[in-house]
């Protein structure tokens, strides 16, 4: 089982910690890695593009000229796609991209994510971490101590100060443990994760 060093705020090492190899062990799928990331994307796509079709453009109320006789073109509408001011033809419309992958899939690439942080040394493990108020400066000066300036910090449960305290940091997101996914895992060269928070990834999981 992969074994992490414990750090505290101070930026002080104060223990190990032994990972669930089930969880923090297993092999990098990179398949599963990109699947999921493009599913997080593309669930963030607004997807309000639209064009007016002929039925939605103005005119057209009135055929331009008589079927038979004239030697032009029958033609049944100035709305058609062919002409100009008429509508677009096979043109964007409102959709949603977002895409599922199955929970079991899902979790697979969540591991992946977690364990190639484990393996590149990318895993800053804190026995805790608390504010008594909001503040960024200082909170800023605990993720410089643990040469981790940008990262994605991972606790427990969610803490308001905490939060505040770091959500104002370039390059830095605050998340609760519930909320982790394989693409703010990936965007962040860091992982800062709370013993906490680790015990609730675990619990999670390993029941996948």
């Amino acid at each position: 089982m992969p074994r992490v060093a414990v750090y505290n705020m101070q930026g002080s090492q104060v223990g190990e910690l032994e990972l669930n190899d089930d969880i923090f062990g297993v092999e990098v799928n990179e398949h599963l890695l990109h699947q999921a990331v493009v599913s997080n994307l593309a669930s963030l796509r607004r997807g309000t593009h639209a064009t007016k079709t002929r039925a939605m453009v103005s005119g057209g109320g009135k055929k331009p000229w008589r079927q038979k006789g004239t030697g032009r073109a029958r033609v049944g509408s100035t709305r058609n796609p062919l002409w100009t001011k008429g509508g677009i033809a096979f043109g964007p419309q409102p959709r949603d991209y977002g895409f599922r992958m199955p929970k079991k899939t899902r979790r697979l690439a969540v591991k992946s994510a977690l364990t190639d942080k484990v393996n590149k040394g990318n895993l800053v493990v804190l026995d805790e971490l608390t504010m008594a108020e909001p503040k960024t400066k200082e909170m800023a000066q605990v993720l410089k101590g643990l040469n981790a300036p940008e990262a994605l910090v991972v606790i427990g449960t969610a803490d308001e100060n905490v939060i505040k305290s770091v959500r104002n940091i370039p390059g830095v997101t605050p998340v609760d443990a519930a909320g982790i996914n394989v693409y703010n895992i990936l965007s962040h060269k860091k992982l800062v994760m709370t013993k906490e928070a680790i015990a609730k990834v675990e619990e999670v999981l390993g029941n996948a």
